[in-house]
Protein backbone atom coordinates (compact mmCIF):
# COMPACT_ATOMS: atom_id res chain seq x y z
CA UNK A 1 0.00 0.00 0.00
CA UNK A 2 2.58 2.21 -0.24
CA UNK A 3 1.53 3.82 -3.23
CA UNK A 4 -1.73 4.60 -1.55
CA UNK A 5 -2.45 8.50 -2.67
CA UNK A 6 -4.54 11.04 -0.27
CA UNK A 7 -7.72 11.89 -1.95
CA UNK A 8 -7.44 15.29 0.40
CA UNK A 9 -4.39 16.55 -1.69
CA UNK A 10 -3.51 17.41 1.99
CA UNK A 11 -2.40 15.93 5.49
CA UNK A 12 -5.55 14.86 7.64
CA UNK A 13 -4.73 16.99 10.43
CA UNK A 14 -6.06 15.77 13.90
CA UNK A 15 -5.26 16.41 17.50
CA UNK A 16 -5.55 13.70 20.08
CA UNK A 17 -6.58 15.41 23.33
CA UNK A 18 -8.13 14.90 26.44
CA UNK A 19 -7.23 17.76 29.66
CA UNK A 20 -7.28 14.88 31.80
CA UNK A 21 -3.72 13.11 31.94
CA UNK A 22 -3.06 9.42 31.94
CA UNK A 23 -5.84 8.49 30.09
CA UNK A 24 -3.50 6.65 26.90
CA UNK A 25 -2.82 9.89 25.07
CA UNK A 26 0.39 9.77 24.51
CA UNK A 27 0.14 6.00 24.23
CA UNK A 28 -2.83 6.11 21.21
CA UNK A 29 -0.59 9.05 19.35
CA UNK A 30 2.51 6.86 18.98
CA UNK A 31 1.08 3.24 18.32
CA UNK A 32 -1.43 4.86 16.13
CA UNK A 33 0.76 6.30 14.14
CA UNK A 34 3.02 3.53 13.63
CA UNK A 35 0.12 1.15 12.88
CA UNK A 36 -0.74 3.62 10.09
CA UNK A 37 3.02 3.97 9.38
CA UNK A 38 3.24 -0.02 8.95
CA UNK A 39 0.17 0.09 6.22
CA UNK A 40 2.20 2.57 4.06
CA UNK A 41 0.63 6.04 5.73
CA UNK A 42 2.98 8.85 5.74
CA UNK A 43 2.02 10.15 9.27
CA UNK A 44 3.77 13.32 10.80
CA UNK A 45 3.46 13.35 14.87
CA UNK A 46 4.09 16.90 16.59
CA UNK A 47 4.73 16.33 19.73
CA UNK A 48 2.81 19.21 21.82
CA UNK A 49 3.30 18.19 25.04
CA UNK A 50 6.18 19.94 27.09
CA UNK A 51 6.63 16.75 28.97
CA UNK A 52 7.94 15.13 25.79
CA UNK A 53 6.81 11.57 26.04
CA UNK A 54 5.74 11.50 22.19
CA UNK A 55 9.43 11.66 21.33
CA UNK A 56 10.76 9.64 24.03
CA UNK A 57 8.30 7.16 23.42
CA UNK A 58 9.47 7.14 19.54
CA UNK A 59 13.34 6.80 20.60
CA UNK A 60 14.37 10.41 19.45
CA UNK A 61 16.88 11.31 22.22
CA UNK A 62 16.90 14.56 24.16
CA UNK A 63 20.45 15.51 22.15
CA UNK A 64 18.94 14.78 18.84
CA UNK A 65 15.71 17.18 19.74
CA UNK A 66 17.84 20.31 17.80
CA UNK A 67 14.72 21.85 16.86
CA UNK A 68 11.53 21.97 18.67
CA UNK A 69 7.75 22.55 18.70
CA UNK A 70 8.70 25.01 20.71
CA UNK A 71 11.46 26.66 17.91
CA UNK A 72 8.16 26.34 15.37
CA UNK A 73 5.54 28.27 17.43
CA UNK A 74 7.44 30.84 19.22
CA UNK A 75 10.83 31.71 16.67
CA UNK A 76 8.92 30.78 13.82
CA UNK A 77 11.20 28.11 12.82
CA UNK A 78 10.34 25.81 9.57
CA UNK A 79 8.17 23.02 10.10
CA UNK A 80 10.71 21.63 7.38
CA UNK A 81 13.67 22.06 10.32
CA UNK A 82 11.87 20.63 12.54
CA UNK A 83 10.61 16.84 11.24
CA UNK A 84 12.68 13.78 12.42
CA UNK A 85 12.62 11.05 10.77
CA UNK A 86 12.03 7.90 13.93
CA UNK A 87 13.59 4.49 13.19
CA UNK A 88 10.31 3.44 11.73
CA UNK A 89 9.59 4.12 7.92
CA UNK A 90 6.76 6.33 7.17
CA UNK A 91 6.63 7.70 10.28
CA UNK A 92 8.66 11.23 11.68
CA UNK A 93 7.70 13.49 14.49
CA UNK A 94 8.32 16.81 15.31
CA UNK A 95 9.87 16.82 18.97
CA UNK A 96 9.07 18.41 22.62
CA UNK A 97 11.15 19.20 25.01
CA UNK A 98 10.49 20.91 28.61
CA UNK A 99 10.65 24.60 27.07
CA UNK A 100 7.30 24.32 25.71
CA UNK A 101 5.98 24.49 28.67
CA UNK A 102 6.16 28.96 28.68
CA UNK A 103 5.33 28.74 25.54
CA UNK A 104 2.05 30.06 26.30
CA UNK A 105 3.64 33.28 28.28
CA UNK A 106 6.32 33.89 25.34
CA UNK A 107 2.99 34.00 22.83
CA UNK A 108 0.98 35.97 25.04
CA UNK A 109 1.66 39.28 23.24
CA UNK A 110 0.90 37.78 19.60
CA UNK A 111 -3.24 38.65 19.15
CA UNK A 112 -3.48 35.91 16.88
CA UNK A 113 -0.95 33.51 19.17
CA UNK A 114 -4.00 30.85 18.86
CA UNK A 115 -2.85 30.27 14.89
CA UNK A 116 0.90 30.21 15.47
CA UNK A 117 0.61 26.16 14.52
CA UNK A 118 -2.06 26.00 12.26
CA UNK A 119 0.57 28.88 10.17
CA UNK A 120 3.48 26.71 10.36
CA UNK A 121 2.04 23.81 8.98
CA UNK A 122 0.17 25.78 6.13
CA UNK A 123 3.63 26.73 4.89
CA UNK A 124 5.28 22.69 5.01
CA UNK A 125 4.53 19.33 6.05
CA UNK A 126 2.88 18.93 3.29
CA UNK A 127 3.44 15.29 2.39
CA UNK A 128 2.31 13.24 4.63
CA UNK A 129 -1.56 11.29 4.70
CA UNK A 130 -1.75 12.10 8.10
CA UNK A 131 -0.48 14.33 10.91
CA UNK A 132 -1.66 13.54 14.22
CA UNK A 133 -0.96 16.21 17.10
CA UNK A 134 0.00 14.79 21.05
CA UNK A 135 -1.68 17.55 22.89
CA UNK A 136 -0.94 18.19 26.61
CA UNK A 137 -2.84 17.23 29.27
CA UNK A 138 -4.79 20.68 29.55
CA UNK A 139 -7.37 22.81 27.55
CA UNK A 140 -4.06 25.43 27.10
CA UNK A 141 -2.97 27.53 24.58
CA UNK A 142 -0.85 24.84 23.32
CA UNK A 143 -3.81 22.78 23.07
CA UNK A 144 -5.88 25.43 21.18
CA UNK A 145 -3.29 26.12 18.85
CA UNK A 146 -3.27 22.21 18.08
CA UNK A 147 -7.54 22.65 17.74
CA UNK A 148 -7.02 25.44 15.64
CA UNK A 149 -4.96 23.66 13.09
CA UNK A 150 -6.51 20.30 13.11
CA UNK A 151 -9.39 19.24 11.05
CA UNK A 152 -10.70 17.15 14.14
CA UNK A 153 -10.49 16.09 17.25
CA UNK A 154 -9.63 12.10 18.67
CA UNK A 155 -10.32 11.70 22.25
CA UNK A 156 -8.86 8.47 24.62
CA UNK A 157 -10.92 8.22 27.27
CA UNK A 158 -10.04 6.05 30.52
CA UNK A 159 -12.92 3.49 31.87
CA UNK A 160 -13.20 5.64 34.95
CA UNK A 161 -16.03 7.29 37.32
CA UNK A 162 -15.34 10.75 35.89
CA UNK A 163 -15.00 9.95 32.30
CA UNK A 164 -17.93 11.81 31.08
CA UNK A 165 -17.50 14.55 33.01
CA UNK A 166 -14.03 15.57 31.65
CA UNK A 167 -15.12 15.11 28.24
CA UNK A 168 -18.07 17.72 28.22
CA UNK A 169 -15.83 20.14 28.93
CA UNK A 170 -13.31 19.19 25.88
CA UNK A 171 -16.69 19.39 24.03
CA UNK A 172 -17.50 22.70 24.90
CA UNK A 173 -13.85 23.80 23.87
CA UNK A 174 -14.41 22.34 20.55
CA UNK A 175 -17.38 23.96 19.87
CA UNK A 176 -15.61 27.27 20.96
CA UNK A 177 -13.07 26.82 18.69
CA UNK A 178 -15.23 25.88 15.57
CA UNK A 179 -17.66 28.98 16.39
CA UNK A 180 -14.50 31.47 16.81
CA UNK A 181 -11.98 30.02 14.94
CA UNK A 182 -12.26 27.04 13.18
CA UNK A 183 -15.65 26.37 11.99
CA UNK A 184 -14.73 22.75 10.36
CA UNK A 185 -13.41 21.63 13.23
CA UNK A 186 -15.25 17.93 14.63
CA UNK A 187 -14.92 15.19 16.69
CA UNK A 188 -12.96 12.43 15.13
CA UNK A 189 -14.52 9.76 17.84
CA UNK A 190 -13.78 8.67 21.34
CA UNK A 191 -11.51 6.14 22.42
CA UNK A 192 -12.28 4.04 25.52
CA UNK A 193 -8.60 2.89 27.03
CA UNK A 194 -7.11 1.33 29.88
CA UNK A 195 -10.27 -1.08 29.81
CA UNK A 196 -10.55 -3.88 32.63
CA UNK A 197 -13.22 -5.79 31.81
CA UNK A 198 -13.00 -7.64 34.90
CA UNK A 199 -14.25 -4.26 36.81
CA UNK A 200 -17.51 -3.79 36.71
CA UNK A 201 -17.28 -0.01 37.09
CA UNK A 202 -15.35 -0.21 33.24
CA UNK A 203 -18.51 -1.61 31.81
CA UNK A 204 -21.06 1.09 33.03
CA UNK A 205 -18.64 3.64 31.80
CA UNK A 206 -18.73 1.94 28.43
CA UNK A 207 -22.25 1.72 28.64
CA UNK A 208 -23.00 5.41 29.35
CA UNK A 209 -20.51 6.79 26.86
CA UNK A 210 -22.20 4.60 24.12
CA UNK A 211 -25.58 5.84 25.48
CA UNK A 212 -24.79 9.22 25.30
CA UNK A 213 -22.28 9.39 22.34
CA UNK A 214 -23.19 6.34 20.10
CA UNK A 215 -21.03 5.95 17.08
CA UNK A 216 -18.69 8.80 17.63
CA UNK A 217 -17.21 6.10 20.28
CA UNK A 218 -14.70 3.45 18.17
CA UNK A 219 -15.85 -0.14 18.30
CA UNK A 220 -12.20 -1.15 19.46
CA UNK A 221 -11.52 -0.82 23.20
CA UNK A 222 -7.68 -0.61 24.38
CA UNK A 223 -7.30 -2.52 27.31
CA UNK A 224 -5.40 -1.65 30.35
CA UNK A 225 -1.91 -3.98 29.17
CA UNK A 226 1.54 -4.06 31.33
CA UNK A 227 2.97 -4.50 27.48
CA UNK A 228 1.65 -1.12 26.89
CA UNK A 229 3.25 0.42 29.97
CA UNK A 230 6.91 -1.11 29.48
CA UNK A 231 7.55 -0.43 25.50
CA UNK A 232 8.14 3.78 25.89
CA UNK A 233 10.73 3.17 28.58
CA UNK A 234 12.81 0.89 25.62
CA UNK A 235 11.90 3.97 22.93
CA UNK A 236 9.82 1.86 20.89
CA UNK A 237 5.76 1.46 20.20
CA UNK A 238 4.05 -1.14 22.31
CA UNK A 239 2.75 -2.15 18.52
CA UNK A 240 6.70 -3.51 17.92
CA UNK A 241 8.13 -3.56 21.32
CA UNK A 242 5.42 -6.96 22.09
CA UNK A 243 3.45 -7.12 19.03
CA UNK A 244 0.95 -10.02 20.42
CA UNK A 245 0.15 -8.22 23.34
CA UNK A 246 -3.16 -7.57 23.97
CA UNK A 247 -2.79 -3.58 23.70
CA UNK A 248 -0.94 -4.22 20.84
CA UNK A 249 -3.61 -5.86 18.81
CA UNK A 250 -6.00 -3.41 19.78
CA UNK A 251 -4.38 -0.63 18.48
CA UNK A 252 -3.39 -2.39 15.15
CA UNK A 253 -7.69 -2.96 15.24
CA UNK A 254 -7.99 0.61 16.12
CA UNK A 255 -5.95 1.56 13.13
CA UNK A 256 -7.75 -0.61 10.84
CA UNK A 257 -11.12 1.20 12.29
CA UNK A 258 -9.52 4.43 11.81
CA UNK A 259 -8.37 4.08 8.35
CA UNK A 260 -12.33 2.70 7.56
CA UNK A 261 -13.75 5.42 9.27
CA UNK A 262 -12.01 8.02 7.54
CA UNK A 263 -12.44 6.24 4.13
CA UNK A 264 -16.22 6.20 4.86
CA UNK A 265 -16.16 9.59 5.96
CA UNK A 266 -14.28 11.03 2.57
CA UNK A 267 -16.40 8.99 0.20
CA UNK A 268 -19.64 10.89 2.02
CA UNK A 269 -18.31 13.78 1.36
CA UNK A 270 -17.58 13.43 -1.72
CA UNK A 271 -20.92 11.82 -2.60
CA UNK A 272 -22.71 15.52 -0.70
CA UNK A 273 -20.34 17.77 -2.87
CA UNK A 274 -21.57 15.90 -6.25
Amino acid sequence: MSGYQNSRNRPKIISIANQKGGVGKTTTAINLGTALAAVGKRVLLIDLDPQGNASTGLGVDRANRLVTTYDVLVDRQPISEAIVQTKIANLSIIPATVDLSSADVDMMDDPKRILRLKEALSQGATNFDYILIDCPPSLSLLTLNAFSASDSVLVPLQSEFFALEGLSQLMLTVREVRQNVNPNLHIEGVILTMYDKRNRLSKQVESDVRDNLGDLVYSTIVPRNVRVSEAPSFGLPAILYDPQSKGSTAYQRLAAEFILRTQEAEAAAHQANG
